[in-house]
């Protein structure tokens, strides 16, 4: 395959999710669905690609409902019906149980896992390790990149799960960088060609309703940490 003919992934994070009560008080993370800001990302995300044409001959996603409600409305605004496909092994990367974290710990295991060059034994809310998502997550790329079947594909997945594919395509190892930041609805852009190590990332982190991010400078999960520590504190 030439250059020319390099394949397109784009990657996109899920919308925004309501993982706390006001209190503080944790909702089971396989079952939450977008919010109203989420559903509102996804549409703008799918209206990006509506305006500029792009069709997916495939569209994954980790089967978790923030995933596929998140490529359903994308779709939506596009006006293609494509099947979703699920793969489970994509799933965001696993927490263990909130309880058993000892306060002392709490900031090392909600941001841990996304700050730098993450070690592999790094585990994410005491749960699944960095090197146990890389376990699971570099295979399915390698075999979606060895299908010739398709020209671009739309995956869906979550923020821990694109950092482990992006880090893959910035170095072609087997490296996690914890600080690519993903926006919930952002859009990254990666051109894969024959050659394994023929990647080219070409967009990261693109979010349709906040294009230059101004209205929070903290991550992700130091917010969800602050909501959590109310929850702790009652």
């Amino acid at each position: 395959m030439s250059p020319s003919r390099r394949r397109r992934i784009y990657l996109m994070r899920h919308g925004s999710v309501t993982y706390f009560d006001e209190a503080g008080k944790p909702f089971l993370p396989e079952q939450v669905p977008l919010n109203e800001l989420g559903r509102s990302q996804a549409s703008a995300a799918g209206k990006v690609f509506a305006m500029e044409k792009i069709h997916f001959d495939r569209v994954i996603v980790s089967g978790l409902p923030r995933t596929v409600e998140t490529a359903t409305r994308v779709l939506a605004e596009t006006g293609q019906q494509i099947e979703l496909e699920r793969w489970p092994e994509l799933q965001e990367i696993r927490g263990g149980k909130l309880s058993a974290i000892p306060d002392e710990r709490l900031t090392e295991a909600f941001t841990g896992a996304f700050d730098g060059v993450v070690p592999e034994h790094r585990q994410f809310l005491a749960g699944e390790s960095v090197g146990q998502l890389m376990d699971r997550v570099h295979p399915c790329i390698d075999r979606l990149r060895a299908d010739t079947s398709w020209d671009t594909v739309l995956l869906v997945l979550h923020g821990g799960v694109n950092r482990a594919i992006l880090s893959y395509a910035l170095t072609n190892q087997r490296l996690f960088l914890g600080n690519l930041a993903q926006t919930a609805g952002c859009i990254n852009a990666i051109d894969v060609g024959a050659m394994h190590a023929d990647w080219v990332v070409r967009m990261v982190n693109y979010s349709p309703l906040s294009q230059l991010q101004g209205e929070s400078r903290s991550t992700t999960m130091e917010v969800l940490l602050e909501q959590y520590k109310k929850f702790r504190r009652a």
